[in-house]
């Protein structure tokens, strides 16, 4: 079993899950100014990706530059990793590859203190990502009790690139955000990015 094989149910089962789908993550959280470069970026890539219409052109196309500008916004104090394998712990089936990892660390050669997993929706269906997403998060917070990091929170979001939506662990609580958030508003896309690496602060709004 790895992250890809894992349902909600059998999930939620297997690790004590609380869901909470009914909360409001972000809409809270400031936005952030886009750089010249971003913009131009997407201006040129976004309509590729699109036609393209692939999981892999959207990932280089679309979300590795959105995350080359939040690595260029935090000062280069996280690092992130593009379809790396990321083994905790098999025996529970937390191994297998994410799409994207970012690193609460400068360090760019390996994974150090994950706090937000990344997957690209298959066939653009969201929903259909969150179980993997969650399973990898888990794995996340797991990592981080095992290298002693003292991260509270683990985030994940599930794209299909041009769509975005979040995810939060707290202990064994799952929250998934109501909203959906799109890249024609990079503004505040970064500045949710921004706020996951405690670059900014936003309180979740609960029902």
């Amino acid at each position: 079993m790895s992250y890809s094989d894992f349902k909600l149910p059998e999930l939620k089962r297997r690790f004590n899950l609380i869901l909470e789908e009914d909360v409001d993550l972000f809409s809270a959280a400031p936005e952030t100014p886009v750089s010249d470069w971003l913009r131009a970026t997407l201006h040129e890539t976004l309509s590729v990706a699109l036609a393209i219409n692939t999981e892999k052109g959207r990932s280089e196309l679309i979300i590795a530059p959105i995350l080359v500008e939040l690595r260029k916004q935090t000062g280069y104090t996280v690092s992130f990793f593009s379809g790396v394998d990321f083994t905790v712990d098999p025996s529970q089936g937390l191994n297998g590859v994410c799409d994207f990892i970012v690193s609460l660390s400068p360090e760019q050669l390996f994974v150090s203190a994950p706090v937000l997993i990344i997957f690209e929706a298959k066939n653009e269906d969201i929903k259909g990502g969150f179980p993997q997403c969650i399973a990898a998060m888990i794995a996340a917070q797991r990592f981080n009790e095992r290298e002693g990091n003292a991260l509270p929170l683990i985030h994940g979001a599930v794209t299909t690139g041009t769509n975005w939506r979040f995810l939060q662990l707290d202990q064994n609580v799952v929250r998934i955000d109501r909203r959906e958030y799109y890249v024609d508003n990079l503004q505040k896309l970064l500045g949710i990015l921004m706020t996951i690496t405690g670059k900014l602060a936003v309180t979740p709004t609960l029902p």
